[in-house]
């Protein structure tokens, strides 16, 4: 059975960092895709950053290279999504998704069938 269970969330300051890691359990294989999406009250889910794992590529959502950075621990099958200089508009509950992969891992919600159950995450300025 896949899990995927997120932890890391809190409240920083506007330009805080927060680093937010997902555990995923129960997915085989060298290559998956995992990715992390953030969804504010009132708004669509939007896709921050994906990974391949076991390989090198990782995927942006618009404008969020400059501040957030997705990586994958092999070892212990863990995926984190490293967050700097923090702004109240980055308030949201974040979650970490993960999918048999089948070429690029763009963080496309519709194309992501394991999901965790999210972490809060709450900017003030």
């Amino acid at each position: 059975q896949v899990q995927l269970v997120e932890s890391g969330g809190g409240s920083v300051q506007t330009g805080g960092s927060l680093t937010l890691s997902c555990v995923v359990s129960g997915y085989t294989g060298s290559s998956n895709c995992m990715a992390w999406f953030r969804q504010a009250p009132g708004e669509e889910r939007e896709g921050v950053a994906g990974i391949k794992t076991g390989t090198p590529l990782t995927y942006y959502g618009l404008r969020k290279k400059d501040r957030f950075t997705i990586s994958h621990d092999n070892a212990t099958n863990t995926v984190y999504l490293q967050m700097s200089n923090l702004r109240p508009e980055d308030t949201a509950m974040y979650y970490c998704a993960a999918d048999v992969s089948s070429g690029y891992c763009y963080p496309n919600h519709l194309a992501y069938t394991h999901w965790g159950q999210g972490t809060q995450v709450t900017v003030s300025s």
